[in-house]
């Protein structure tokens, strides 16, 4: 009876160690979108930083209180908008500061001229907000918080010098702060969240009925890692092991095929290696074909994070099954299909998306792998209105941004099938997403409209992200 009680409790802790893995990877793809996470970074840092100005407000009499509501809306503006207009610590500091001094001069200047009576002067608050949007304006600080800075000011009789040292103190602060979080961080975030850039490294290449372009562009991508390594995978046919070796028969025995396709892939290797200085290992199985279940097996086996195979379609249209295997599993994997052309490197990509996903940043990515070292990288996307315009615009720079590297962004009005034929004779390879995706970019692999891949004069990469479970 213990040994069975022991055995549920196993059982159910292994069920809630699956639970929090899924758990954890379901954060972790919802936070690699920007959006999301400037909206967990808003939560977290503008209130922690605002607690601290607080304690700081608390423990000398120097800095007041009124400074706290146009801090807290110049660090949401910093955090929520870190590539925005008034996202710049320079204006932000410095518009604060303008804000208060304006503020102050107007003061006095109503005061003076005898018409600062009442609890707040009204021609000191015109003439504050007057005299900010001028100066802002001319020192191209233009800073909405500071139009706060110079109306609170009035409100702080004869602390006014106070007021002032204490908005310089507290906006450097942030802006330290947000410096700090987005150069190392934000900036970053492709290296700390997205899968691909630090993952992807170990890619494995069946081999059947695929040529050495594929190898070659497997090696590009497994080449931008120090640790990449590449695994050529080929399989012999088990019924070798039924010929008679001492008959006259054509066919050579399992033992002589596999040190056939051994040799064949050690020679490739050893090519990769010399032209891609990347790790390559040769593998060779005995069974009655290469499925797509002993490919993912295999990889599993060898440690590989990603399958990179040759493009084939069911020949009643489609992608082929295998290809449909392969997709169906936690493991990354690229299809790739040359256009006859048996090239060695890609001087140029175009990456074809529809939004800033997953499957997006992965082919951003690649794209950056297998790119020559100093081209552009290309990043389009279609859309069917023109008022959809700039939504994309904005979708394309969030996705280019937190790679380093040089893009170029092109929203096109037009069917993403008839815009990749047109443009496609410029580049040497188009990533594309996987039917899974559903997305613009992915349907164009989708019947009937993936018969058209075998018109493109540029080869084609069509990334699926693997299914962590």
């Amino acid at each position: 009876m213990l040994e069975g009680v022991r055995e549920r409790l196993w059982a159910l802790a292994r069920r809630l160690r699956r639970l929090e893995r899924r758990e954890l990877d379901a954060f972790l793809r919802w936070i690699e979108r920007t959006g999301n996470l400037l909206h967990l970074s808003v939560l977290l840092f503008v209130p922690l930083l605002i607690a601290v100005v607080t304690w700081l407000a608390n423990a000398t009499a120097a800095v007041s209180f009124l400074l706290f509501p146009p801090l807290a809306s110049g660090t949401y503006t910093l955090f929520a908008d870190p590539e925005g207009t008034y996202a710049t610590p320079s204006t932000f500091v410095g518009g604060m500061t303008v804000g208060a001094l304006c503020g102050w001069l107007a003061l006095a200047l109503a005061t003076m001229v005898g018409l600062g009576g009442g609890r707040v002067s009204a021609t000191g608050a015109a003439l504050g907000v007057f005299f900010t949007g001028v100066c802002t304006w001319a020192l191209d600080l233009e800073e909405p918080a500071a139009f706060s800075t110079a109306l609170l000011v009035l409100l702080t009789g004869n602390a006014q010098l106070a007021y002032v040292i204490g908005i310089v103190i507290s906006s450097t602060f942030v802006a330290v702060a947000f410096v700090v979080w987005r150069r190392h961080f934000y900036e970053q975030r492709a290296r700390y969240l997205y899968g691909t850039t630090s993952g992807d490294d170990h890619v494995l290449v069946p081999m059947d009925d695929a040529d050495e372009t594929v190898a070659r562009f497997a090696a590009s991508i497994a080449t931008a890692h120090d640790a990449g390594k590449v695994v050529l995978f080929d399989v012999v046919d088990e019924q070798h092991d039924d010929v008679d070796t001492d008959s006259d028969d054509e066919f050579p025995s399992i033992e002589q095929a596999a040190d056939d396709a051994a040799r064949h892939l050690e020679s490739l290797a050893a090519d990769l290696e010399t032209a891609y200085d990347v790790s390559c290992d040769a593998v060779v199985a005995a069974a009655r074909d290469q499925s797509a279940s002993l490919v993912l097996r295999t990889a599993r086996q060898q440690n590989c994070d990603l399958v990179v195979a040759p493009y084939a379609e069911h020949e009643n249209g489609g992608l082929s099954s295998f290809l449909k295997g392969l997709f169906d599993s936690e493991i990354d994997v690229i299809a790739f299909r040359s256009n006859g052309i048996r090239r060695r490197h890609w001087r140029s990509s175009l990456v074809a998306v529809r939004g800033a996903g997953d499957t997006a940043r992965a082919m951003v990515d690649f794209a950056i792998r297998v790119t020559e070292p100093g081209r552009p990288v290309t990043v389009s996307t279609c859309i069917d209105d023109e008022s959809r315009r700039r939504p994309a615009e904005n979708t394309l720079a969030d996705l280019v941004d937190a790679f380093s590297g040089r893009f170029e962004t092109h929203v096109v009005t037009a069917p993403v099938e008839t815009y990749l034929s047109r443009v496609a004779p410029r580049y040497d390879v188009c990533f594309v997403g996987s039917s899974t995706d559903r997305s613009a970019a992915s349907r164009f692999v989708s019947p009937p409209t993936f018969r058209k891949l075998s018109d493109l004069e540029a080869d084609v990469a069509i990334v699926h992200r693997g299914r962590h479970r």
